[in-house]
C-alpha cells in the first residue's frame, strides 16, 4: 500500500479526514504523535489514544512520535518518563526515531514568543492572580484589557528578556497573547503563553526559569515535528482556536500543510476514575498499593493484574472513536480480556478455599495422570497432574446433604467426578469446634478414569482438585471494582465510595506444575477464572485474578 492510499478499516470521522487529505494530496504521509505529560502513570484512557495514534500511523504506513509534554517541571519526574516508554512498548507499538521532548524546543519556543512580541501580538502582564480573574470576565460578561496591554514592543522585549534571566519572582508576571478580551471563547481572552518557574527540569536542568504553557508549546511542537493530524480529546475543542491562532501568526508555520487539531471523545469507564489528579490522590493517600495496584486503571496496574496487550488493543477497537461523550461499561473491557485469554491461557487447577478430602480405599503412592493443557487446542499438548489418597477440594464444592437434585457437587452418599481423574463418593465428614468442615472421607471407583462407571450409573457433577502431597501453597488475590458507584468522579468525596471488598485474599494450593510459573503469564484455573502470577512478588506464589470466567457483575 502506498502512503496516499486509503485504509479499509471500520469507518470513523478521523479516518475519513485522513483519507480525504491523502486523496487531495494535502499530506503525502500521515504523521501522528502521542504527547503524554510525564506527571503520572498512563491509564486505560491513554491506551485508547496510544492505539489511535500509533494504529493510524501503522495502517497508513506513516509515522508516530512519542513526545513528552514536559513544560511543567514542578510535577514531572523521570520515573513517569520511564513508565510511559515501557507502557507504549508493552502495548506493542514503537515510536518513530528518537523520543521527543517539548523541552527539546525551548530555544525555539522563546524565539517564536519573541516574534509574537515583535508583531505586537504578545505582552508581559503584571496582574496578580486575583486581578487576572477579575479582568478575564465570565461566560456572560466580556473581559477587560489589562493595563499592561498597550506596553510598547521595545519594553515588552526587554521585560521578556528579564523574565528569561530570572529577574522576576514566580507569579509576578506572565507573557500573554494579545487576542480579544471580548471573545466568547475564554481561551482566546489574552491567554498566558509563558510563566516564571524556578524549578530544576529533568531534561534541561536549571537553564530555564520560564516555561511555556501547554497551548503554546503543543501546536509549535507539532509544527516543528511536521505532524499532520494532531489528535486530542474533546476538552481541547475550544483550544483549537488558540492552536490555529498561534500557527497562523508565526511566519514559519502559516502554510496549508501545517498541522491541524482534531478532537475525539475521551474514555469514561464505569466504576473507576480517569483523572490523573484523582489517581495521584489514591496513591498519595495510600488507598491503593501504588500506581501499579491491579485495581487501578493504569496500564501498569492492568498489566500486573493479567490484562494482555492484545486485549487492550481489542477493547480500544470495540469502543471505537467518536465525538460523543459516554460512559463505557466495564463489561466491555472484561469481555475483551476474557475472549483473548480463553484462546491462549493454558488450563490448570487451583483450590482457593481448601478442605482436605481423604480417599479411604486408595492405598498406592500418588499416580501421574494426563490432562489437556487446553481442551479446545490439542496442539498445546498435555500436562501431568497427580492423584493420590489425599487431595484438596474447594469448600464450596461440598455439602453434607445435597439441597436438591440439581446439586452438581460432592455430598455424602453422592458421587461426583474429580476433573481429569476418577469418580468419588462422599462417606463422612469431620468438623472443627465451630462447625466448619475440615476433612471429607470418600471412596473412589478405580475403573472410572477417563470413562463412565461400567454399570451405567450416571455421574453428573465434576469438581476440580489438587493432590495434597505435592500441592504448592499459594496466595490468591481476587479483585473487584475499585468503587461502589458507576461514576465516582461525580461524588463530592470520591474516596468515600471506594469498594471495601475491592480486594479479597485467599490462601490455597496450585498444581505442582506451576512451581516455576512466569510472572504475568495467564492461566485459566478451571472453574475459578483467569489468573496470572504477580509480577511484583516473583519469589512468592501469588496469583492475581484477572477476570472471572463469566460476567457475574451484570447479574448482581
Amino acid at each position: 500500500m502506498s502512503n496516499n492510499e486509503t485504509v479499509d478499516r471500520p469507518v470513523n470521522f478521523i479516518r475519513n479526514i485522513i483519507n480525504d487529505d491523502l486523496a487531495n494530496h494535502k499530506h503525502e504521509q500521515v504523521h501522528t504523535r502521542f504527547p503524554p505529560e510525564p506527571n503520572g502513570y498512563l491509564h486505560i484512557g491513554h491506551a485508547k489514544s496510544i492505539c489511535l495514534n500509533f494504529g493510524l500511523a501503522e495502517d497508513y504506513k506513516g509515522l508516530c512520535n512519542l513526545r513528552f509534554d514536559d513544560t511543567n517541571p514542578a510535577k514531572e519526574d523521570m520515573e513517569y518518563v520511564d513508565s510511559i516508554k515501557q507502557d507504549v512498548q508493552w502495548l506493542g507499538f514503537q515510536w518513530a526515531g528518537d523520543i521527543c521532548y517539548s523541552s527539546n524546543y525551548f530555544d525555539q519556543f522563546y524565539a517564536y514568543a519573541t516574534e509574537l512580541i515583535e508583531k505586537g501580538l504578545a505582552y508581559v502582564c503584571f496582574l496578580n492572580s486575583e486581578e487576572s480573574r477579575e479582568y478575564r470576565g465570565s461566560l456572560k460578561e466580556p473581559g477587560k484589557d489589562s493595563p499592561c496591554r498597550d506596553t510598547s514592543v521595545e519594553e515588552n522585549l526587554a521585560l521578556f528578556s528579564k523574565m528569561k534571566n530570572g529577574e522576576f519572582k514566580e507569579g509576578e508576571c506572565v507573557l500573554r497573547a494579545k487576542i480579544d478580551m471580548a471573545s466568547s471563547f475564554m481561551c482566546m481572552r489574552d491567554p498566558t503563553l509563558y510563566r516564571v518557574r524556578f524549578e530544576t527540569h529533568h531534561q534541561t536542568g536549571d537553564k530555564w526559569c520560564i516555561y511555556p504553557m501547554y497551548d503554546f508549546a503543543h501546536c509549535i511542537s507539532d509544527a516543528i515535528e511536521h505532524i499532520t493530524h494532531s489528535l486530542c480529546t474533546l476538552e481541547f475543542q475550544d483550544n483549537r482556536r488558540l492552536y490555529d491562532w498561534v500557527l497562523d501568526h508565526l511566519d514559519d508555520f502559516s502554510k496549508p500543510d501545517r498541522p491541524h487539531q482534531y478532537e475525539f471523545s475521551r474514555l469514561n469507564l464505569e466504576y473507576t476514575v480517569m483523572s490523573k489528579r484523582k489517581l495521584h490522590q489514591l496513591v498519595d493517600d495510600k488507598l491503593v498499593e501504588g500506581w501499579n495496584d491491579p485495581r487501578m486503571p493504569t496500564i501498569s496496574g492492568m498489566r500486573r493484574r493479567g490484562y494482555t496487550p492484545a486485549s487492550i488493543r481489542d477493547f480500544a477497537e470495540r469502543i471505537g472513536i467518536s465525538k460523543v461523550d459516554s460512559m463505557t461499561e466495564m463489561g466491555i473491557l472484561e469481555a475483551a480480556v476474557r475472549d483473548d485469554l480463553n484462546k491462549v491461557a493454558p488450563r490448570s487447577m487451583a483450590v482457593l478455599d481448601p478442605i482436605k478430602l481423604v480417599i479411604e480405599n486408595y492405598e498406592s503412592e500418588p499416580e501421574v495422570l494426563m490432562a489437556p493443557i487446553h481442551p479446545q487446542n490439542e496442539e498445546m499438548g498435555k500436562r501431568e497432574i497427580l492423584f493420590g489418597r489425599e487431595v484438596y477440594i474447594d469448600r464450596a464444592d461440598f455439602t453434607e446433604v445435597a439441597p436438591n437434585g440439581k446439586f452438581m457437587r460432592l455430598a455424602l452418599d453422592k458421587e461426583v467426578r474429580l476433573r481429569n481423574a476418577y469418580v468419588i463418593k462422599g462417606v463422612r465428614a469431620e468438623y472443627d469446634a465451630d462447625g466448619n468442615v475440615t476433612t471429607v472421607y470418600c471412596t473412589y471407583d478405580p475403573d472410572t478414569h477417563g470413562k463412565n462407571p461400567a454399570d451405567g450409573r450416571k455421574v453428573k457433577g465434576v469438581i476440580h482438585f489438587v493432590e495434597a502431597s505435592k500441592a504448592i501453597p499459594a496466595e490468591f488475590r481476587l479483585y473487584d471494582r475499585l468503587f461502589t458507584v458507576e461514576n465516582p468522579a461525580k461524588e463530592d468525596d470520591f474516596e468515600s465510595v471506594i469498594n471495601p471488598e475491592s480486594l479479597t485474599i485467599k490462601n490455597g494450593f496450585v498444581e505442582p506444575g506451576l512451581l516455576n510459573s512466569e510472572p504475568e503469564k495467564a492461566y485459566q484455573f478451571e472453574r475459578e477464572g483467569y489468573f496470572c502470577r504477580d509480577n511484583q512478588s516473583v519469589d512468592k506464589q501469588i496469583y492475581n485474578r484477572t477476570v472471572a470466567l463469566r460476567d457475574t457483575w451484570s447479574a448482581k
